[in-house]
C-alpha cells in the first residue's frame, strides 16, 4: 500500500514538469510561427519619405527660359495606380510638389527650374507595349514650339499579364519559356527603337526621353508564389532580357536614358523582411509595392519621381554647363 501511495505521489509530482514542459514547447512553437510569419509574409509599407535623396542644388536656379512640354507614356507605373493621391504619382510629383510634400525635397521639381512648362501624361493603366507603340503613332501629336521631355514605363505589363490565368502571348507572356519569349523579345526591342524614333520625330526642337526599367516584386529571387502567382521558372531569365533589350536600344539614341527602377526597388519586395538577404535594405526594410502586387503603393512612388528626377538631373542638357550639378 505504501508502495502504490508512493507511486502515486511520484506521478502527480511530475505532472507539473511535464505540463511546464509543454507549455514551453507550445511558447517557443508559437515564438517560431510569429517570427517565420514576420520574415515570410509580413510586409510593412513603412512611412516618410522612400527612395534616394536628390541634390537641391540642382534646383537652385532656373535651367532654362525656352518652352519645355513634358509627356507622360506608358502603363500604370506613369498613370499613378496606386498613389494615395493623384498629386502622389510619380508623374505629377516630377512636375511640381504636392501640398503635404516633405521638407527634404521642397522645391525639387520641375516646375521651379523650368519657367515655361506644360505637361500631358497618356499613360493607361494595364496597357502593354503593342499599345503604347500605337498612342504614340496615333495620339501624340507633333510639338513645334517646345523642347520634350518623355517619362516613359513600358513592358512591365508585357511580363506580368495575364497572371498565368491564359496561354502566353506576345505582350501577356506571363508563364512563357525563354524559348516561346524569344520572338516576342525580338519583337519588344523593335517596338522601342519604333517608339523611341516616334518620339523623336514628334518634337522637332529636340527632346529627351527617360524611360524606367522593370522592377521585379520578389526582389530578384523570382519566387513567384511570394507574390500570390504562379510558379514561372523561366520568369527572371525573361524579365533580364526585358531590362537589357530596354537598355540596349536606349544606349542607340543618344537622347534616350534609363531610370534604374529595378535597382532602386531591390529589397522593397516580397523579400523585404528577410535580412540575410544581400537586397536587404537595413535603413528601410519595407515594402514598396500596391495591393496589386504590380504597381508601387505611394512610398514607391516616391521612390520613383526622386529616380526620374536625379536620372534628369544627370542626363539632360537644359541645366546650364556652368551651373553644379
Amino acid at each position: 500500500m505504501k508502495q502504490a501511495d508512493s507511486g502515486e505521489q511520484r506521478e502527480a509530482s511530475g505532472r507539473p514538469k511535464r505540463l511546464l514542459f509543454l507549455v514551453c514547447i507550445f511558447a517557443v512553437a508559437s515564438v517560431g510561427s510569429l517570427a517565420a510569419v514576420d520574415l515570410f509574409y509580413s510586409r510593412p509599407v513603412g512611412s516618410g519619405p522612400a527612395g534616394p535623396q536628390v541634390d537641391r542644388a540642382a534646383f537652385e536656379k532656373i535651367w532654362t527660359d525656352r518652352p519645355v512640354r513634358v509627356v507622360g507614356i506608358g502603363d500604370s507605373i506613369t498613370a499613378g495606380l496606386g498613389a494615395d493621391s493623384p498629386s502622389h504619382a510619380f508623374f505629377n510629383r516630377v512636375i511640381v510638389n504636392p501640398e503635404d510634400e516633405f521638407d527634404d525635397m521642397q522645391g525639387i521639381c520641375l516646375s521651379a527650374v523650368l519657367s515655361d512648362l506644360r505637361y500631358d501624361n497618356f499613360a493607361i493603366s494595364g496597357s502593354e507595349s503593342c499599345w503604347h507603340r500605337d498612342m504614340i503613332r496615333d495620339r501624340l501629336e507633333s510639338t513645334e514650339d517646345a523642347f520634350g521631355i518623355v517619362l516613359m514605363t513600358s513592358g512591365g505589363n508585357d511580363l506580368i499579364h495575364n497572371y498565368g490565368r491564359s496561354p502566353p502571348r506576345e505582350c501577356a507572356m506571363y508563364g512563357a519559356t525563354a524559348e516561346q519569349a524569344t520572338p516576342w523579345i525580338d519583337n519588344y526591342r523593335e517596338r522601342l527603337r519604333e517608339m523611341f524614333s516616334l518620339i523623336t520625330e514628334r518634337f522637332p526642337l529636340g527632346c529627351e526621353i527617360y524611360i524606367g526599367d522593370i522592377y521585379d516584386p520578389t526582389d530578384g529571387v523570382g519566387d513567384a508564389p511570394s507574390i500570390f502567382l504562379p510558379d514561372w521558372p523561366d520568369g527572371l531569365a525573361i524579365h533580364a532580357r526585358y531590362n537589357a533589350v530596354i537598355r540596349e536600344v536606349a544606349n542607340e539614341f543618344g537622347h534616350v536614358h534609363v531610370a534604374p527602377l529595378y535597382e532602386t526597388f531591390l529589397g522593397h519586395g516580397s523579400h523585404c523582411r528577410q535580412f540575410w538577404r544581400a537586397t536587404y535594405d537595413k535603413d528601410d526594410p519595407h515594402y514598396w509595392f500596391y495591393a496589386n502586387i504590380e504597381d508601387p503603393n505611394d512610398r514607391g512612388y516616391d521612390a520613383i519621381r526622386r529616380v526620374f528626377l536625379n536620372t534628369i538631373v544627370e542626363k539632360t542638357q537644359l541645366i546650364p554647363r556652368d551651373q553644379a550639378r
